[in-house]
This record gives C-alpha cells, sequence and structure tokens, in this order.
C-alpha cells in the first residue's frame, strides 16, 4: 500500500521562530554551581542516565527534550517544604544535541502504521502509544510545556482535524499528490522551531525557580553549566556496568534546509499546512522548508555537522519521497543540512518504547533508587517528552519506580532473564 499523506496546519505566526528572550542573561552560560553539595541527579547524553546521591540536591546531564522536561517537572512538583536545587550540564549547550535539530512537526501519528479513514483521534493515539496507557495525558502534557514556553518567549500558536479527499487537500497545497484519495488534516498538529523551543524551556525553568523562590513560600535554584560530563565525574566508575546492557539502537538522520530560488514566483502557499509522508516537509513560510529525514542504521556520529557528501547522499533518498506528494520540490534548492543520532528503543511486542527506571542494580547495587535511567525516545522526543519527563519526576522525588508504567521499565526484567 502507498503512503497516505498526512497535512498540518502552518500558523500565521510561526511557533518559535525567534530565539531572543526576555532575560539578558546568555543561556549558554556557565553559571556558580548550587551552593557546595555534591552533584547528585545527572543525565547522561546520549544514554540520559540519572543518579541521585542527596535529598534536594539534583543533577541533570543533557539539555534536550529528555532533560529539559525532567528539569522543569522537578522543580515544579518537588517538596513546598524543602530547598531544591536543580543543576542542568551539557557541553553543546542547550538544546545542542539531537534535540535541537528535530523536525519540529508535533503530532500522534505514524506515516507508516495501518490507516482507516474511519479512525478518530483517540484510536490513532493508541495506535502510536501501543498498549500501554496514557495517550491523552500524554498529548497533554507536550502541549502544557509548549504553552509554558511560549509565555517566556512572548510567542503564539494555534491548536483541531479530518480526513479530506483529494480537491479539499489541493485547496490547501496546490498540484498536491494524493495516491489514495484521501488526506488526514490536522489543523491540531504543530510545526515548531525545536532549538527555540528548548532554549523557550529553559528560560521557563528560571523563572519557575526565580518565581517560588521569590514568593517566600519555598526555595529553588537552578544553574545551567556548560561543560563536559567527563570534567565533573569520573563516569568509568559505572559506565562499564551499562556497557552492553542497554537494548538500544542508534540511527542518524539527516535534515535538509530548502529554499525557493529566486527565479521562481510560485511560492508555497501562505498558511498553507506542512506535509508528513514517507519522507517530511517543514515549512517556515513561503519560501522556506525543511526536509527530512534520513535513517542510517547502526551510526555513531553525534556530530551535527553534514559533510557535502552526506548531504548529497541524503537527498537521494529524500527527494524522490517528497516529489512522490509534493511534484514542486524539485524547484527548491539545497541550503543547508544538520545531523543528529537518535537513541532507539528496542522494538518489543508493546511497540517501541522509551527506556525509563533506577538501575541502581547495575551500577552500585545500592537499594536506595540513586540512578535514574531515561532514554530511547527515538524519532518521538517531541511528543512523549512532556509526559514522560513527569512520570520520571514524580518516580524520583517519591523514590517509587512504581509510580512508572510497568511496559517502560519491562526491558531491566528482560536483562535478568
Amino acid at each position: 500500500m502507498r503512503d497516505m499523506v498526512m497535512m498540518f496546519i502552518q500558523n500565521p505566526n510561526p511557533a518559535f521562530i525567534s530565539s531572543t528572550w526576555r532575560n539578558p542573561t546568555p543561556l549558554l552560560s556557565t553559571q556558580k554551581k548550587c551552593r557546595s553539595w555534591s552533584p547528585s541527579f545527572f543525565l547522561l547524553s546520549p544514554l540520559l542516565l540519572f543518579l541521585l546521591l542527596y535529598a534536594h540536591h539534583l543533577s541533570v546531564l543533557g539539555a534536550g527534550f529528555a532533560g529539559l522536561s525532567v528539569a522543569w517537572n522537578l522543580l515544579q512538583h518537588g517538596s513546598r517544604e524543602s530547598h531544591l536545587c536543580v543543576d542542568i550540564y551539557d557541553e553543546v549547550g542547550i538544546g545542542g544535541g539531537a534535540s535541537g535539530v528535530a523536525g519540529g512537526l508535533l503530532h500522534p501519528y505514524s506515516p507508516k502504521g495501518p490507516y482507516h479513514h474511519s479512525t478518530c483521534l483517540a484510536l490513532l493515539l493508541l495506535l502510536a502509544f501501543s498498549s500501554f496507557f496514557g495517550g491523552a495525558e500524554c498529548w497533554n502534557e507536550t502541549l502544557n510545556l509548549l504553552h509554558i514556553a511560549e509565555e517566556c518567549s512572548e510567542l503564539y500558536c494555534q491548536l483541531q482535524n479530518r480526513a479530506i479527499h483529494e480537491e479539499a487537500a489541493q485547496s490547501l497545497v496546490p498540484n498536491l499528490s494524493v495516491p489514495l484519495n484521501l488526506v488526514f488534516f490536522m489543523p491540531e498538529a504543530l510545526n515548531i522551531n525545536a532549538q527555540s523551543y528548548l532554549e523557550g524551556l529553559y528560560l521557563a525553568c528560571q523563572n519557575l525557580a526565580n518565581d517560588m523562590s521569590t514568593s517566600g513560600h519555598v526555595h529553588r535554584e537552578l544553574h545551567f553549566h556548560q561543560e563536559s560530563v567527563q570534567s565533573l565525574l569520573d563516569l568509568a566508575v559505572f559506565l562499564p556496568e551499562l556497557s552492553g546492557k542497554l537494548p538500544l539502537r542508534t540511527c542518524r538522520g539527516i535534515i535538509t534546509h530548502l529554499q525557493l530560488g529566486d527565479d521562481i514566483r510560485e511560492e508555497y502557499p501562505k498558511h498553507s499546512p506542512s506535509i508528513l509522508s514517507d519522507a517530511w516537509l517543514a515549512v517556515h513560510g513561503a519560501r522556506h522548508m525543511d526536509l527530512g529525514s534520513t535513517w542510517d542504521w547502526k551510526s555513531m556520529n553525534y556530530s551535527r555537522n553534514v559533510t557535502t557528501d552526506e548531504a548529497s547522499k541524503a537527498m537521494e533518498v529524500l527527494l524522490p519521497k517528497a516529489s512522490s506528494v509534493y511534484p514542486a520540490i524539485k524547484n527548491w534548492t539545497v541550503t543547508g543540512a544538520v545531523g543528529g543520532l537518535r537513541a532507539m528503543p528496542p522494538l518489543t511486542a508493546d511497540g517501541s518504547l522509551p527506556l525509563l527506571g533506577c538501575i541502581n542494580d547495575y551500577v552500585d547495587g545500592s537499594q536506595t533508587c540513586k540512578y535514574w535511567l531515561f532514554t530511547g525516545l527515538g524519532a518521538r522526543g517531541l511528543l512523549f517528552h512532556g509526559w514522560l519527563g513527569k512520570l520520571l519526576a514524580q518516580a524520583v522525588l517519591s523514590h517509587d519506580e512504581n509510580l512508572i508504567p510497568f511496559e517502560l521499565t519491562s526491558w531491566k526484567h528482560k536483562l535478568h532473564q
């Protein structure tokens, strides 16, 4: 069966295009650490590893979707009676890893899944999240974080969804190819600038910590350190225990930036949606869009930088896919490309689910939950991070792994079999 096209609404003012913030403090500067306590809660990119040593002092290694979501929820849900300090460490800065180069199409669908035109949003959510609960909550938590970040960046985005046929689809995107005479039009789906969103979310964390502290009822501290993890802790102490045990698959993805040539008058229609099919097109105005994404399995290349040869090979893969649904893509010129390395979760009977949980058994064998893992977001980090960040933060603060759905911690039990 040929792929069905999915479409996204393009907001009049695309969310998170600006990167100018109200706070004059540089987001990526190294700030003073929290008092003199030892680091206590680490998130290690790209494996996203957490460790907890002392109560009320939490350190997060990684400032991408997972790390910033957890940081926000730790600040938000920590005990009102206790001091709470959160340090965030990432040597490449806020959103400097794969999260910052994500395509930015927020939706609960897969272009490779089964399609039935009568299915509603709730059913598709269940398909996307396989057999475990929380689909609606996941969507709501993600939108909540987007709303929070937007408030801090003084931006606005609109969020509704219906099946349409070829004529209606081509009224939105002229000359769109609709092989099955059916398009799923999703006005509720969002097209955001992932890098700007992450910077906005960090600023929201800053504002939350400051507002809670100045209220006089609670005390919160938040600091960002643009430092290498290796300079903070000898990770060799415990990384060997994890080597080969995490059921992750690495996959590099390339996204190309396209621009309509100056000699081409027929622009992408104003307010027309972005497109999700076997390849996706994230539209950023009438003459700019991103095309993605490739899947280079088993790659260990973490670099954002893409060589000319790598970009050329990516276009050889992506252009035919994009042309099959949007033939006018041939009029667009490649202006650049970025890459990122996905940490893909294993394939299970429940689907491809992220990995969460306490990992003391693999690090020091202690009974107290000091070390926590949040990884395997794969290509769905933008969708999953709000809900799962909240779940993990609540589990960490409560010292109770049972707050996390079993489907997300079952990977640990399989390692013991």
